[in-house]
């Protein structure tokens, strides 16, 4: 078994032309065991990222941690196996740079946002005033159903339901009848 650490800086991030990742501290450690046929590489991910707030679209800091597993197998032929990196006899190196960044960015969370309060608010006020919500007057009151919180529940907090919705749950109801 032979261990190698990374240390991904902000250069990295910066040579790829489209990443989800704009800058980032990210320690990397991969423990490559050899095998007759193949080699298995347990990859350690730990760090911090700077990505795009989903809300604002502002810089915001992340997080990251996460262990994945490749496996790069000795072979002439091309594979479908997305779960498999071929290494052809004729390269004597292998590079994971490519590798490194997709599992970076699959240790990002589904959604980025900054903390209550962080946002750009000369930007959440932008949204918010071309967001459909509930204090619309071209919505009746029968379009709204009470949000069901299981926190804290509260006569102002409505969910808009969709009136073709609506009345295909009404369809329900009177087949039940």
């Amino acid at each position: 078994m032979h261990t190698f650490e990374f240390k991904i800086a902000d250069a990295f991030f910066e040579q790829v032309e489209y990443s989800l990742i704009e800058k980032g501290n990210v320690d990397v450690t991969l423990n490559l065991e050899k095998k007759e046929t193949m080699m298995i590489g347990d990859f350690t991910i730990n760090g911090k990222v700077a990505a795009s707030c989903d809300l604002c679209n502002e810089p915001v800091e992340v997080d990251i941690e996460g262990g994945y597993q490749l496996i790069f197998k000795f072979d002439d032929k091309p594979t479908d196996d997305e779960t498999l990196i071929i290494v052809y006899p004729e390269e004597f190196e292998i590079d994971i740079r490519e590798n490194l960044l997709e599992l970076i960015s699959v240790s990002l969370p589904s959604r980025t946002i900054h903390e209550d309060g962080e946002c750009d608010e000369e930007m959440l006020e932008l949204l918010n005033e071309y967001r459909v919500n509930a204090d619309d007057e071209d919505l009746e009151d029968e379009d709204y159903e009470e949000a069901e919180d299981t926190e804290e529940e509260s006569d102002d907090d409505y969910e808009y339901i969709d009136p073709r919705w609506a009345a295909l749950k009404n369809l329900g109801n009177k087949k039940d009848e």
